[in-house]
């Protein structure tokens, strides 16, 4: 009887999981819905998935978005003990083959919505990536294209001669692949010092260059960079090494960012940036770099509607200044966000961007000292030059002084101290805002979830 059980149990279960396979909604689904679906998804993860059926084999050449990523490729190897050259050399090949795979399979009445690549700098891989994707440029519509470029070693590996070797083989690269970088729209280098003509070759070159995004490349230090390009709309440099970067001539730019300049000068100047409405800096200023004054820097873009200031927890580099000077640059502005002010510095200085700036909607403020970050050593302080905490000296220039349109304050790390019960009670004098307009008022600590609170202002 047990026998005969477990036979008829074994019969059951397979009819159902025949019915089930019989079944199978995803097989039912029509092809443009499976496509919304896999290319959601890593590209490498949807050709495996496509494999695996009959019914989906024909999808990969009807993908319109690619992403190939040499991490994602990683995350498919059976190695558990982590990668030696060779394995980096063998999966940055692969690489290059899934995309000379996809883009000499794909249907070509398709368009290719977006295609990212993110590759190491290695002379042949590059050359198979180049001509691929070029071929695919020449002969379908390609709406958006990005090139990530990595390099061999990490920055912090990287002596001048690494820099100056991989700048030389990125140029190789370039000058092999006109079609591909002509047509891209976005491209992130790292880790290359280029010559004087380098950048703007590569201006010249990607003409529909949308996005350029540039971390750890320069021109060396006593270069001053010019910009011109007639389709970029952001701009990112992470640690350059420029005296300063000129944006001459950029009629669509949007959004600009500045991390880390070592310059003593202003790290931008602008010349025609009609679209400019974003600008991000983040420094940790020491005592041989200039304050910046914001009525000079962006005396010549009064379009700025969001500002991010990023201090990195050391000297305050920027000047408050009074509103005559400011109120022409700073009319537009909307959002600010200063960000990781020191820990015991009077906060009070920030008030000058509100008195400066009548359209100001949201102002957000982080105060900590960064761990992680700042340099603790106090003989390494000294050489490189950083402060001790100093208060930053303001006074408001009218007593009086009401601003109509301040709904938002929001402030990360706060204390129960005078420096932020002060500075929250001088809120409150002169944001009328805050008030009238039923918005509220954010209080946190950074790094100490036992006290939060959230205290909301009705009219």
């Amino acid at each position: 009887m047990k026998n005969g059980r477990r036979r008829r149990n074994k019969s059951a279960r397979n009819e159902a999981a025949t019915a089930t396979g019989s079944s199978d909604m995803i097989s039912k689904l029509p092809d443009d819905l499976l496509l919304n679906i896999l290319e959601r998804v890593d590209t490498l993860d949807a050709i495996r998935t496509c494999i695996l059926s009959k019914r989906m084999l024909k999808l990969p050449a009807m993908f319109s978005r690619f992403d190939i990523d040499i991490a994602s490729i990683a995350r498919h190897t059976d190695e558990s003990c982590g990668f030696t050259l060779r394995d980096v050399v063998r999966i940055n090949g692969a690489v290059a083959d899934v995309t000379e795979n996809i883009m000499f399979g794909r249907s070509r009445d398709i368009t290719i919505r977006k295609l990212r690549v993110r590759f190491i700098l290695r002379r042949y891989d590059c050359l198979s990536i180049g001509t691929s994707v070029g071929r695919a440029m020449a002969t379908n519509k390609v709406e958006a294209a990005e090139f990530e470029i990595l390099t061999e070693k990490v920055h912090e590996g990287c002596t001048p001669a690494d820099l100056l070797n991989f700048a030389t083989q990125f140029n190789t690269f370039l000058g092999a692949s006109p079609d591909a970088f002509a047509g891209l729209t976005c491209l992130r280098l790292r880790n290359m010092r280029f010559g004087e003509s380098g950048i703007p070759n590569i201006l010249s070159t990607c003409k529909c260059l949308k996005s350029l995004h540039l971390t750890y490349c320069d021109s060396g230090i006593n270069y001053v960079l010019q910009v011109e390009h007639d389709q970029l709309v952001e701009f990112f440099i992470d640690y350059g090494h420029f005296q300063k970067v000129e944006l001459v001539c950029l009629p669509k730019l949007e959004r600009a960012s500045y991390n880390n300049w070592v310059s003593c000068e202003d790290p931008l100047s602008f010349g025609f940036v009609p679209r400019l409405s974003k600008l991000s800096l983040t420094k940790a200023g020491t005592r041989s770099h200039k304050t910046l004054e914001l009525s000079q820097l962006l005396a010549d873009v009064p379009s700025i509607t969001e500002m991010h200031l990023d201090f990195e927890s050391e000297k305050i580099w920027v000047l408050p200044e009074c509103p005559t000077l400011l109120a022409p640059v700073l009319g537009k502005l909307q959002f600010v966000n200063l960000d990781n002010l020191p820990e015991g510095c009077d906060i009070d200085w920030t008030m000058f961007i509100l008195e400066a700036a009548p359209s100001v909607k949201e102002l957000c403020i982080s105060v900590r000292d960064h761990w992680c970050t700042i340099v603790t050593d106090k003989k390494l302080r000294q050489e490189y030059g950083y402060l001790d905490k100093a208060n930053v000296a303001w006074k408001p220039s009218a007593s009086n002084f009401k601003h109509k349109n301040l709904a938002k304050l929001t402030i990360y790390g706060f204390q129960l101290d005078d420096n932020f019960v002060r500075y929250i009670s001088c809120s409150l004098e002169f944001g009328d805002g805050l008030v009238s307009c039923g918005s509220f008022l954010v209080l946190s600590e950074l790094g100490h979830a036992m006290w939060s609170c959230v205290v909301h202002f009705c009219s």
